[in-house]
């Protein structure tokens, strides 16, 4: 795996932010929190990001819907010390736009994500509207 760009394990890059408690339930065989929890903290923070940006709720067939997600984790992350994931938009095309994340123990990077959503009409990729743009916008990685 190649190493990520030093500049996106920076958090104050990213402008919002969700801590999470770890649970024991969290962990593998191996003692270390395992990749499917992480994966879950990933997805709680983009819908609360998705949220805090004030994204429409689906109506009339359209909605979002994810359609890439890669993970690469970086380091382990240990029971019980809590995890904190950090999101910013990137900037997006025509019915399209990705989400930048980054998740940290003990400000240690463990994993990074990037995120595809596309805004469709329940079949096909739509035009986003200039107003949800400009609210992503706002919400771009520093």
């Amino acid at each position: 795996m190649a190493r990520p760009d030093p500049a996106l394990l920076d958090p104050a890059r990213y402008p919002f932010g969700n801590s999470v408690t770890t649970r024991f339930a969290d962990l593998d065989p191996n003692g270390h929190i395992n990749n499917v929890a992480m994966a879950a903290v990933f997805e709680d923070a983009r819908l609360r990001f998705i949220t805090a940006v004030g994204m429409p709720k689906n109506a009339d067939g359209a909605r979002f819907m994810v359609a890439n997600v890669t993970i690469d984790y970086l380091a382990q992350a240990y029971y019980p010390a809590g995890l904190e994931c950090r999101v910013g938009a990137l900037p997006g095309g025509r019915s399209s736009w990705s989400l930048r994340q980054l998740l940290l123990q003990d400000n240690r990077p463990v994993a990074t994500a990037q995120v595809t959503i596309v805004f469709t009409d329940g079949e096909r990729p739509q035009p986003i509207d200039p107003a949800l743009r400009e609210r992503l916008d706002a919400w771009l990685i520093r």
